[in-house]
């Protein structure tokens, strides 16, 4: 009997033993390694950014099942032709966010502070997700854009489990456009019209007509040089170019038309102080989209009109701006003016 225990003791110790060797086996063991797989890969292979806007290209990359976090760099930047391509690899200051845009800056000062400015590549690839971005400082003075080629370039994505490389990917941008929606040519750069229709129009013309095609109401975009380079400016004219004064409009809200500052008006214009690109980002904000990837403004006013009906009228306008500038966006009546007063 005693000899029965004393096994049963001796087993159970060896158990335990090996269990805690075992253990400490593991613990010492070095960290398993990392992998690249086969089905990581790209699904995007041709970009094609507009010159002289921040330009994101997300959601381009399938991990599979390759181990994370990857690394990921562009190397070989050449031009079509092969050539070494320096506009594209040398560091350029660019503005970037340090701290999240939100529309409830109260000046240009506050919304600048949120800002800084880094070195970067024009054209870089976000070092963990694989995305491109190209940073709104490349322009056509410095970069080819349509119809050349453009540039190829390679890209390495690594861990500690080794490196794959994926080969040709082509750049192609497109040339400046400073304002959406644009009346410019991506490739040549040319206006084929100059002008761009609103977003929407619910407004009766004076001969009882409704004002809501593009022969009706045409937006204009213009820069005005020699001023501070931070300004909005809204003007509306009718048939004859004679300006219409902006109290017309009167039940827009004004104070938050757009997120700009220090409103100026007066018979011809209303002018604001505001910080560029417009919008500052694409974050949903009361002077936005739903998106957050356009500014909007809506000018309003009411009248009564036959049989004692409130007809609420306005003129709407989805827009960016991104270039830093005194800009003038022009609303012109072009067939007939609006009918403000009452039937």
């Amino acid at each position: 009997m005693m000899k029965n225990i004393i096994y049963i003791l001796q087993v159970f110790l060896t158990i335990f033993t090996g269990g805690l060797l075992l253990t400490s086996c593991r613990k010492n063991l070095p960290n398993e390694r990392l992998s690249i797989a086969n089905d990581s890969q790209y699904t995007q292979y041709v970009y094609q950014p507009v010159l002289g806007r921040n330009t994101l290209f997300a959601n381009n990359f399938q991990y599979g099942n390759s181990s994370r976090p990857l690394d990921f760099k562009i190397v070989n930047m050449r031009t079509f032709s092969g050539e070494d391509a320096p506009e594209l690899t040398n560091k350029y200051p660019v503005t970037v966010w340090k701290t999240a845009y939100d529309g409830t800056e109260k000046s240009i000062a506050e919304i600048n502070a949120k800002r800084t400015t880094e070195n970067h590549s024009l054209f870089e690839v976000r070092p963990h997700s694989g995305e491109f971005i190209m940073w709104a400082a490349a322009n056509l003075n410095m970069v080819k854009a349509q119809p050349d080629s453009g540039y190829l370039f390679d890209v390495e994505m690594s861990n500690s489990g080794g490196r794959r490389y994926f080969q040709n990917f082509r750049l192609r941008p497109l040339r400046e456009r400073p304002y959406e929606p644009s009346n410019f040519d991506p490739i040549t750069g040319q206006g084929p019209s100059v002008s761009v229709s609103p977003s929407s129009v619910e407004i009766t013309g004076e001969r009882g007509q409704p004002l809501n095609t593009r022969d009706d109401v045409q937006v204009l975009f213009k820069k005005i040089e020699g001023g501070s380079g931070n300004s909005i400016t809204f003007k509306f004219i009718d048939t004859l170019s004679n300006p219409i004064n902006p109290d017309k409009f009167a039940t827009t809200d004004w104070p938050n038309l757009i997120h700009g500052f220090n409103m100026v008006k007066d018979a011809t214009k209303v002018k604001y102080d505001v910080a560029y690109p417009i919008p500052c980002s694409a974050y949903p904000t009361k002077y936005t989209t739903l998106s957050g990837e356009q500014a909007r403004v809506v000018f309003r006013f009411e009248r009564m009109a036959f049989g004692n009906i409130l007809r609420k009228c306005h003129l709407a306008f989805n827009f960016n701006i991104y270039q830093k500038g005194d800009w003038e966006i022009t609303f012109w009546f072009k067939r007939d003016k609006p009918k403000f007063d009452n039937d």
